[in-house]
Parts: structure tokens; sequence; C-alpha cells
């Protein structure tokens, strides 16, 4: 009997533990930058008054940086009266563990003061950029800087609305897009910050989009998009490995997408979106078209199928190898912001800072809660709005206004 009792205590646990998985978050768009994360056992649906508030934090900041968390640490960025500065947040209480400055200059906006990038953890360190392309790292556990590039040093132009990338870490490589003359996208040393290669047959300004990573016919490459280019550029000495042209205006924002040999990208501005076929060192054209006009919310693969906010069309889900509509949702929430996990679409507001639980499903929309943010900030420029992406780890949902952190618990 008491075998029998110790074995079912140990079954119980074990698929206790196997049916729910919690998930760092521990740069832009998550581990792998889709967005999508890979966490199960979370609300299906939300109560009336929406998930639990565990704590709200007013000590970061201003601006539109995101989160890296990483188990109990909570990363982002702030300006405050006369810096820039990376944070470090108590997962649990929200309490700041540290607080290092970046840069002592404000990124200035009518759009909003402030940094725009999220930090990226990696081992012992964080890295993060400024508004100005001031590229930060520093050791994780205590804020202590260990060393600074500036993106103009090395050619750049800081855009209309700053620096917006989140820097990518791929094995000892730093890759950030400085854009411009000497060379559009950048290697650096991740222990030094030296500089490893530069683009120099690549030299397109810089715009608000962040690089990928991804392996195509056996070669490594990073796939950034520019207002004007499609690009692929060679992991190991930065060669340019194909370009495909594309008609983006006044910003380009939207992070690419890979699968299979294929990349797609959506931008704004009446612009729209498309899928090129990487074939040899060729980009051919499978689609262009206008479903996802995607101005900065972010699109997401989940499965066969894109979703995301398109400007004049509300919430659309289209099909990744076709580009057609699958649906359309104009008047159950404004437009803004989405990120994935455990089958759910987590959608924001940027006007009214409604927050939204929705399947991820191609057979429409289907809601299953919405709460609205409540603290929402004083210090938002006018012209501003909830513009930061929402983001899921270790079962904690988190948002951002400004000044205002909000962690929600949405464990099942």
């Amino acid at each position: 009997m008491f075998l029998r009792t110790r074995w079912l205590c140990l079954f119980v646990f074990y698929v206790g533990h196997t049916c729910a998985q919690a998930e760092n978050w521990p740069a832009w768009r998550g581990a792998d930058r889709t967005d999508v994360s890979k966490e199960t056992g979370l609300l299906k649906a939300w109560p009336e008054q929406g998930p639990e508030l565990v704590w709200l934090s007013k000590k970061c900041g201003v601006g539109y940086s995101g989160f890296a968390v990483v188990d109990e640490n909570v990363y982002t960025m702030g300006a405050y009266k006369n810096d820039e500065r990376l944070v470090c947040l108590d997962a649990a209480t929200g309490d700041v563990r540290w607080r290092t400055v970046m840069t002592e200059a404000v990124l200035e906006n009518g759009w909003g003061d402030g940094p725009r990038g999220t930090p990226t953890v990696d081992g012992d360190f964080v890295y993060a950029m400024a508004g100005n392309g001031t590229v930060v790292c520093a050791k994780a556990a205590t804020g202590e800087v260990v060393w600074k590039v500036s993106l103009q040093d090395l050619g750049g132009k800081v855009p209309f609305w700053g620096y917006s990338e989140s820097v990518l870490i791929d094995g000892d490589k730093l890759i950030c897009t400085p854009g411009g003359p000497d060379g559009t996208l950048v290697a650096l040393k991740k222990t030094t910050g030296e500089k490893i290669w530069q683009s120099k047959d690549f030299t397109d300004p810089a715009d608000y989009s962040s690089v990928i990573v991804a392996e195509h016919d056996g070669v490594r490459q990073y796939i950034q998009l520019t207002q004007k280019t499609l690009v692929g550029i060679a992991a190991d000495d930065g060669r340019v490995l194909w370009t495909y042209p594309w008609p983006g205006r006044t910003a380009v924002v939207p992070t690419p997408i890979f699968r299979n040999g294929k990349v797609y990208v959506a931008c704004g501005y009446g612009v729209g979106c498309g899928l090129v076929k990487l074939n040899g060192g060729e980009a051919e054209e499978v689609y262009e078209n206008k479903i996802m006009k995607n101005h900065h919310g972010g699109v997401i693969l989940v499965g066969d199928h894109l979703y995301g906010y398109s400007d004049g069309l509300g919430w659309v889900c289209q099909n990744f190898e076709t580009g057609e509509q699958v649906w359309a949702e104009k008047n159950a929430l404004g437009k803004g912001a989405v990120a994935c996990a455990d089958g759910m679409l987590y959608c924001v507001d940027e006007g009214s800072g409604e927050v939204v639980l929705i399947e991820a499903s191609p057979k429409g929309w289907n809601e299953k809660g919405r709460f609205k943010l409540d603290p929402q900030s004083e210090y938002r420029s006018s012209r501003g709005k909830i513009w930061t992406h929402p983001t899921i780890a270790n079962g904690k949902l988190y948002l951002r206004d400004q000044e205002i952190v909000y962690c929600f618990n949405i464990k099942e």
C-alpha cells in the first residue's frame, strides 16, 4: 500500500509538472524572436475583471522599452531627467534591483522621449541600445557596465524616431543596425564590443526593425528589413547573400518572419506585406499584397497563419503561404500589439489600454476575456500611445504604459 501511494504521488507530481511549462523571455519577441512563447498551463479564459494584478511599478522611467524576463529578473529601459538607464526589477515583487546609466542624454521626440528597444539577456550579461544608439553590455546580476559602443561612431545616424532596435546575440557576436555608409549591419564581439565586421556592400540607413537569425542551405545569416530593402547578410563575414527591393514608406518597424526558406515582412503607411522564397542567391517573390498593413504592433506566425493588426482592416488572420485573408475583425478592439502563448493571443489596444485574450485560430475572433489598464500614464506625450508590446514569461503577463509597468498572473 505504501509503494502504491508513493507511486501515485510521484505520478501526479510528474504529470502536473509536464503539463504546465514555464519559459523565460530573454529578448525582443522571446527566445527565438517569433513572439510565440512555448509556455503552457496558462489561463484559457479570464475572469470578468481580468487576471490578477501581481504588482505595479512606477520606477522604470519613461519610454517604450519592452521586457526581457529571465528567472527572477525583469530587464527594461527608461528615460529619467538627465539620462537613459537600463533597469532590473525583481520579477516577484517589482522592486528595483539596480539601475545603470546607459547614456547621459535623453532621446527627445514629440511622440514620447526615451528608449524604444528591448534588452537582450545572454548568460551572465544583459545588452541594450539607448535611443541615441549607445549599445551597452552590463553584468546581469549587478548592472555594472562592461563596455559601451556608439552606433554613431560606426557611421550611423539616429533615425527620426530614435534607434528602436533590440540587439541580437548570436554565439559570440552582437548584431545590430547602425545604418549608413560604413555598412548597415555590424557584428561586435559580445565580450568586448570590438568590431568583427560591418556590411560594407550594404549601406541602407537604419530604420526601426530588428534583425533575426536564420539557417538556409547550410548558411547562417542575418535577415533585416530597411525602408527600401529586405536583405540577408552572411553571419561569418558580413557579405550580402541576397536582397529584395521593398517599397517602404516613412517608417518600417515590424520584425521579419522566417520559415522553411521563406521570409515574410510587413509594414504600415499603406504599403502592406510580402513573402519571398530564398533560392540560391536570389529572393523570389511569392506574393505582395495589402492584407497586412502592420504599422508597429507586430505580426506573429502560429501554425500556418499570421495574426496582427492591419490598418484599415482591423485585426487580421492571413494565410502564410498564399497571403490570402482568412478573417478580419475591425470592431472588437482598436489598433495595437500582439503576442502569443499556449494557443492564445494577447492583444493590446494602443489607444484605450484595453487588453483582450482571444484564441489563435483561423476560425475567427473568439474572445476569452478583456480588461483595461488602470491606472494609465500621466506623462505620456499627447501624440504617444501604449506602444510597448506584451511579454509573457513564467506564468506572468508584463505590460507597460510609459513609467507604469504592470505584472499580471496568467497561470491556470
